[in-house]
């Protein structure tokens, strides 16, 4: 057992009597025989997470228990919170206004459980183990002082200004460094720009997520000392395929190419190679590169700007596969049959020399029959071949029920200066799909060896839909008049295919596939191997972007040390099975945080490319309903309000289940296609407004 589970156990243990801490740590170190400095590194890292409280001196107790929670402070316009416990099966705590504990939205807090009744749950904070640092906003004067007015709403005051060494002005927006005391206050740590400019609105977001683009001093000058092209040493143990026909397919703009293809054709099918840069070689476990990539978790992509995982001598670098240059990779090497199955396959270091830097434009082309550039013409046959192995593996995926969508991601375009002149939904043509396909057999590949061997691992993970919100579905179909299939007692993807088919090619077909999109959970990483229902797998990792996602890299390191030690320990088993469930849980944090940001921004340049826009009309779809109004999306991807009070009609009831707002003349829900003017377009709060204008048959 490990320092950090031995030490939940026994505080977990209401007969555990001992006075002070290092009485704990000296019982553990003599009972267990551990050093006392791993014992002491392991309690602090649990106390930093929330998981261990000191209540006093001598009462230590891990969280959760004893009517002690953690999760994460919601505030509000009126000064009451909420805690989001992690369990999302659990209703949030109420926590009344003079039980915040000068939280704030965001921070990571411990709660005290203080009443329970039918009417819900009331708690208190108690600690704030991982407080938010950063938040942004406009700077104001009020009398001879200068105060923030938060950007984020759900913080209810404005926040006094310490000086600082930057200099600012009011009206500037800014990040502060937020100073905890009796009082909130904050000291300037960067001017953004005018609180008008819209650049510098999309980085104040950027910064309320916490996240930047500039790495640690300490960070780049551990990157310095990495080597920029494969040295000699490094090859050896390695499968030499510089020979081999291996080339990369990413989008034009794309700097970061992670992973690379090659195909053979057999007598009785195809050998499939997908190559993935070999990140683990150069991020070392807990050096200062690795504790940042640990700490951002993702790469954030915004319409603007990439906010690497990695610094760029690393993703755009010596672990990306650029052109004509070696570099270091793990290969899985799959054997398929004529059907798409796979027979055999092997997962190794390897060393690879891509021959070309392909793109999905010019694949698609030569894909479509059309004229592309001459580098993908030199490919040509192996593409064919990836194309046909393609539709193979998306019959196959179909029959075994995976789920396709095919909702529509926006694509911005910008002029030389930097600024937002339009924009298009995103397009994903055969190429994207053939990459698509590749991956996503790696990953289950990859998955289903490491989950047969029982050895730790952490893998993709998208549970079943919850029973109830299958009912919302069902009824929601009923309210379209559409006769859906009896609900089975175990809910399959075969299942939701089905009712995904019932609305294929009609004029509601989109919102349907949001409507049944959001009555899935959400996807996360853990560290057992439950499936992923999505695409009706049951063995899921992610295996094959260790430059911009975390958990890629983690399997990776687990997998490199299967391939050189062969067995692995039992404390060993033990220590790799606690850092896969921590960096799961890190992991699946941080996405959520990278997918709220990218929303906002591109939120945000909706909203400007709209302002100017007033007044004209526009066709869209109702994409929900709720007491206040109805939400609108236009064929371009924006969304609106048409507030309850503008609608032309009165008295309105709203029926959740059905997905309508029903009035005394007008029923309005959800997929009907409407035509809206719009009324107003906000910039600073991302908000957009419409008026009803008629339904469009």
């Amino acid at each position: 057992m490990t320092a950090k589970k031995i030490l939940l156990d026994l505080l977990k243990k209401d007969s555990l009597s001992f006075k002070g801490k290092d009485n704990l740590f000296s019982f553990i170190s003599s009972t267990y025989s551990l050093s006392l400095v791993e014992i002491k590194k392991a309690y602090n890292f649990l106390v930093s997470d929330g998981q261990i409280l000191e209540v006093s001196p001598n009462n230590i107790i891990a969280v959760p228990s004893h009517g002690y929670h953690k999760g994460v402070f919601m505030g509000s316009t009126r000064g009451y919170g909420f805690c989001r416990l992690p369990d999302a099966e659990k209703d949030d705590i109420f926590l009344p206004a003079n039980m915040c504990g000068n939280a704030i939205d965001g921070d990571k807090v411990i709660i005290k459980i203080m009443s329970e009744s039918e009417e819900g749950t009331d708690g208190k904070v108690v600690k704030i183990f991982s407080p938010v640092k950063y938040i942004a906003g406009v700077v104001i004067k009020m009398g001879r002082a200068f105060f923030l007015e938060p950007d984020n709403n759900h913080i209810p005051f404005k926040i006094k200004l310490e000086s600082s060494g930057v200099k600012f002005e009011e009206n500037d927006r800014v990040t502060i460094e937020i100073i905890r005391g009796k009082v909130i206050s904050g000291r300037v740590r960067e001017v953004l720009g005018k609180s008008e400019d819209i650049k510098a609105c999309e980085l104040a977001i950027i910064r309320d997520h916490q996240l930047y683009e500039v790495f640690p001093d300490k960070v780049l000058r551990e990157v310095k000392k990495l080597p920029q092209e494969v040295l000699p040493s490094q090859k050896k143990g390695r499968v030499n395929l510089t020979d081999e026909v291996i080339f990369t397919i990413d989008g034009l703009d794309a700097k970061d190419l992670d992973d690379a293809v090659s195909i053979k054709k057999t007598e009785s099918g195809y050998i499939l190679g997908v190559h993935i840069a070999d990140v683990g070689e150069y991020v070392k476990y807990e050096t200062e590169v690795d504790n940042e990539a640990w700490n951002r978790g993702t790469s954030v992509y915004f319409p603007t700007s990439v906010l690497p995982m990695l610094p760029r001598e690393l993703s755009n670098g010596i672990c990306s596969l650029n052109e004509g240059v070696e570099r270091l990779t793990l290969t899985c090497e799959m054997t398929l049959d004529d059907e798409g199955n796979v027979k055999a396959h092997k997962i190794y270091e390897s060393v690879i020399k891509s021959v070309a830097r392909l793109n999905y434009t010019d694949v698609a082309k030569l894909l479509n029959g059309e004229e592309c550039d001459e580098k993908t013409k030199g490919v040509k046959e192996e593409l064919l071949l990836m194309q046909k192995l393609s539709h193979i593996l998306q019959a196959k995926n179909r029959r075994n029920g995976a789920l396709d969508f095919e909702i529509p991601e926006v694509q911005f375009v910008f002029d030389e200066s930097g600024m937002a002149v339009g924009f298009e939904k995103r397009e994903r043509n055969d190429a994207h799909r053939l990459i698509e396909d590749f991956m996503v057999l790696a990953n289950q590949t990859v998955a289903k060896e490491f989950c047969d061997r029982e050895l730790p691992f952490l893998y993709r993970v998208h549970e079943a839909p919850r029973k109830e919100k299958v009912f919302g579905v069902i009824d929601y179909l009923k309210g379209l008049n559409i006769k859906t299939p009896k609900i089975p007692e175990v809910i399959t993807p075969l299942y939701y295919q089905e009712l995904i088919k019932l609305c294929d090619n009609k004029s509601f077909t989109e919102t349907v596939n949001k409507v049944i999109l959001r009555s899935m959970q959400k996807a996360k990483y853990f560290n057992k191997c439950w499936g992923h229902f999505g695409l009706a797998l049951k063995y899921y990792c992610h295996f094959t972007s260790p430059i911009r996602r975390y958990p890629d890299l983690t399997i990776h390191r687990i997998i490199k040390e299967v391939i050189h030690k062969k067995e692995l320990s039992g404390k060993r088993i033990d220590e790799l099975e606690e850092f896969t469930f921590e960096a799961g849980e890190q992991s699946s944090q941080t996405e959520k945080n990278a997918d709220k940001a990218e929303r906002e921004v591109d939120d945000l340049w909706k909203a400007y490319l709209m302002k100017d826009r007033v007044g004209e009309v526009f066709e869209g779809v109702v994409s929900s309903v709720t007491n206040f109004g109805i939400f609108v999306e236009l064929d371009n991807t924006v969304e609106g309000l048409i507030r309850i009070e503008d609608l032309p009609d009165s008295g309105f009831l709203l029926f959740e289940k059905q997905l309508k707002l029903k009035g005394n003349r007008l029923t309005f829900s959800v997929g009907d296609r409407i035509e809206v003017k719009l009324l107003a377009s906000n910039v600073y709060t991302r908000k957009i407004d419409f008026s009803f204008v008629r339904f469009v048959k």
